[in-house]
């Protein structure tokens, strides 16, 4: 009798044990935090549509910028898009290669970003894959979570910030697709969309990096086809990146009243990736 509670035992603790281990590795993934702000570009550029040097100079930044080309695919009824994926090509200058990233978004509802950490976690991403990264974009009024995992693709054979054609950028992204994007919906079901995709896109933006309030700063200018489609609309955005949700939470309290002080806020959330799906 005595052997067989032992045994009995020994199965409980092993069962507690097995049950602790698989309860941490479920565990939700830890983000960063990348705060966003829109600036209203007749108040901050000049008519060279570049920053102003009021606006260089409060955060500390060189004239020189670095430029970003960036294209975004899908098939034409945005089915990846509609699904919560982005698959994007970027170029940034002074880098050789192109970097590819498969983005799922999550909504933050009523700022539970711990709610919205779950629901990825219960859709597959938890803190046990290594290979993406969490991120909450935090705007004026709206947060996102973000999940990507980043590849990359060889420039060889392009000049300056040239990205590749709709065939050659279908091939790169059907190449390196992850396996959680590939079988989404349905085994291959993003590969197979991005086969029949096309470009939306490009669009060449230019980062300013400073410094504010001890943190690195940048200021993004994305010159993105207006509604009509006849023009250009540029989008001017601050950001600056953290590890700590606290820092986000008062440091992004802390940019707006600096940006409004100085008649620079735009009081909206940025969606620049919706506008360029919207308008290409």
């Amino acid at each position: 009798m005595h052997l067989y509670a032992s045994r009995n035992l020994l199965a409980v603790i092993a069962s507690a044990i097995l049950a602790a281990s698989s309860a941490r590795a479920a565990s939700n993934m830890v983000p960063d935090y990348e705060v966003k702000l829109l600036l209203n570009p007749t108040a901050v550029l000049g008519t060279d549509n570049k920053l102003t040097p009021t606006v260089l100079s409060t955060f500390g930044m060189p004239t020189t910028v670095t430029k970003m080309n960036v294209q975004f695919l899908d098939k034409s009824n945005k089915e990846i898009y509609n699904a919560g994926w982005s698959p994007r090509i970027r170029k940034t200058e002074g880098e050789s290669d192109f970097e590819l990233t498969y983005k799922k978004r999550y909504t933050v509802t009523g700022g539970d970003i711990d709610a919205a950490l779950t629901t990825a976690n219960n859709e597959g991403f938890d803190s046990s894959d290594t290979n993406y990264e969490a991120q909450i974009e935090w705007g004026y009024q709206k947060q996102t979570l973000s999940i990507s995992r980043k590849k990359s693709a060889s420039g060889s054979g392009y000049s300056g910030m040239d990205l590749p054609g709709q065939s050659k950028s279908r091939t790169f992204l059907i190449d390196e697709a992850p396996g959680k994007f590939d079988d989404w919906l349905s085994n291959g079901w993003g590969t197979t969309a991005l086969a029949s995709a096309r470009i939306f896109g490009p669009v060449l933006a230019k980062r300013s990096i400073g410094t504010w309030s001890s943190l690195q700063i940048y200021i993004e200018v994305w010159p993105i086809k207006d509604a009509a489609g006849t023009g250009i609309e540029y989008i001017v955005e601050a950001s600056f990146k953290t590890g700590s949700r606290t820092t986000a939470s008062t440091k992004q309290a802390d940019l707006i009243a600096l940006l409004t002080n100085k008649g620079w806020f735009l009081a909206q959330d940025s969606l620049k990736t919706q506008l360029i799906m919207d308008r290409y």
